[in-house]
Formats: structure tokens, sequence, C-alpha cells
């Protein structure tokens, strides 16, 4: 297993499991702990998925030491507040099962982000929280964060794959010091990214597959990747990037198929108001 030391000096996995839509009460938490049994070192999970408590009934009973599993969870927006932030906190911990989470995310950049990261500061010095971090922050809104805050984000969660590399996400995240970390590092399925002739060609170089060949391009990066799976083969097949290396030469072929781009929320006033409404609908 890789590592990357986040800038508070916390110790954390290049590679999780991602468990959106996993909400089966019986399923999802069977699959959850073949992750853990296999190896999987870290999930992230949040609020808005709806399955925390799924996530720590798995982590009770999977045979591994909570020392050795990275759990990350996030703050939904209906808590964004000082008060909603301690809420939810309370609530992550109560679902978990546990006495601290190891990263703790606020999930999106709306509402009252700064009384929310006050709290999860206090939490965070009280020892509830190892690491705090952020989620879809633009960079001016992470350098504002870094600028007007007294504890600077560990991480930002953006999303990032070969058709959105994010380089200078990347490279701006690096020198300020807070971790990218990659979501839906396979795209979502969307762009038929596991056709593409590029990367199909450089995993039959490595006798690998594209998926393989699309996650250990991002760890070269030193992004942290959490590709979400449920099949037992597949999360095999995703923890199975630590024995090849891509060289600079395919590293910069991949480069060349950067499309720009990649979520953000709308500027649109009215874009903007109807993803709030979705997210209303679905998550609360």
């Amino acid at each position: 297993m890789e590592y990357v030391t986040l800038n508070n000096g916390v110790k954390m996995p290049k590679i999780g499991l991602g468990v959106m839509q996993m909400t089966d009460p019986v399923a999802s938490e069977n699959v959850i702990v073949t992750a853990l049994e296999m190896g999987y070192p870290m999930i992230d999970t949040a609020a808005a998925y709806g399955n925390e408590a799924i996530v720590g009934r798995a982590i009770k009973r999977a045979n591994v030491n909570r020392e050795d599993i990275f759990v990350t969870s996030k703050l939904w927006v209906s808590d964004m507040s000082y008060e909603g932030a301690k809420r939810g906190l309370e609530k992550s911990l109560e679902n978990l099962q546990l006495d601290y989470i190891d990263l703790y995310v606020l999930h999106q950049p709306i509402g009252d982000l700064y009384g929310a990261w006050r709290y999860l500061t206090e939490a965070y010095k009280e020892g509830k929280i190892r690491a705090i971090g952020v989620d879809n922050f633009t960079l001016a809104k992470l350098v504002e964060f870094i600028k007007f805050n007294d504890v600077k984000p560990a991480v930002n969660l953006i999303q990032a794959n070969p058709y959105h590399q994010r380089q200078d996400d990347l490279q701006a995240m690096v020198k300020r010091d807070v971790q990218m970390i990659a979501w839906q590092p396979f795209a979502g399925g969307d762009g038929n990214l596991f056709e593409d002739a590029v990367l199909k060609a450089i995993a039959d170089k490595y006798h690998k597959t594209v998926g393989q060949v699309i996650l250990r391009w991002l760890i070269q990066r030193d992004i942290v990747v959490i590709p979400k799976s449920s099949s037992p083969e597949r999360q095999a097949e995703n923890l199975a990037i630590f024995d090849f290396s891509l060289s600079q030469e395919d590293m910069e072929t991949i480069k060349k198929l950067d499309q720009g781009g990649g979520f953000a929320l709308p500027e649109n006033a009215d874009q903007f108001e109807r993803l709030l409404n979705m997210w209303e609908q679905f998550f609360g």
C-alpha cells in the first residue's frame, strides 16, 4: 500500500472504496465487509449517502483493526453551520459507531461554511476528527478558505479522470499543501472511458486493465482515488495497482487525453436553483 502525508502529518492511503448509492442494508454491508477483509485501507462515505450506519456495521463485522482503517465522511449542506456541523458530526459518529473519524469534509461549498468549519476545527482539536477537508471547492474558494481560517483544509475532493485531469487544480493544491482526492476516477461510466483506444493500448502493454491504468496514473500524480465497486472481482482488480508503474512516456500520453472541465457548481442562477432543489429532494 502507498500513502500520502496530509498537511497535519496524518498518513492517508492512496486508495479507498467509494460507497455512494450502496444503501441496501444487507448486500451493501456484505460488500463493504468483503472489501475491508480483502485489504481496502479506506472507506469513503457521507451523511448524504444514507449509508453511514451500514459502513459502521461493516467495520464492526470485518476481521480488521480499527486503527488500520481510514474512515472518511462528509457534512451535508443541510447541516452547513456551526450548530449544524456539531449535530452532523455527532450523528456521523453515532452511525459509524466510532470514537473518531479520520477525515471529515464539508461536502459542498454551500451554506455557512465558516460557521461549520469553526466547529469542525474545535472537534479536530478535541480529537473527534484526525483531519478536516473540503469537497468541490474552486481554487478561488480554496485560497480564500486557507487565508481566513486558522486550520488549513487537509484535502479537497474534486472530479478527476483522464478526460477531466484538473491539472491546474493539482498544481495549485500541491503549492498550498492541500491533498487532492479524485472522485469519479472512471468518469462515472460516461464518455466510454473504458473503451478509449489509447488507454486500452497502454493497459495491454502492462497486462493490466484500463481501470488499473487509470488508477495507477492518478496515484502516480499523488492523487488519492476512491473508486466505487460492488463487485469483489473489480474490488480486487482496483487494489492490484501497486505492482507496476507507468513510464513517463505513458504518463505523458495519457495527459494528452485531457478535455478540460470537470464538475463545478453552475454559475447560472436557474441551473444552480435546480441543482439545489434536486439535492434537497434526494439528500434532504
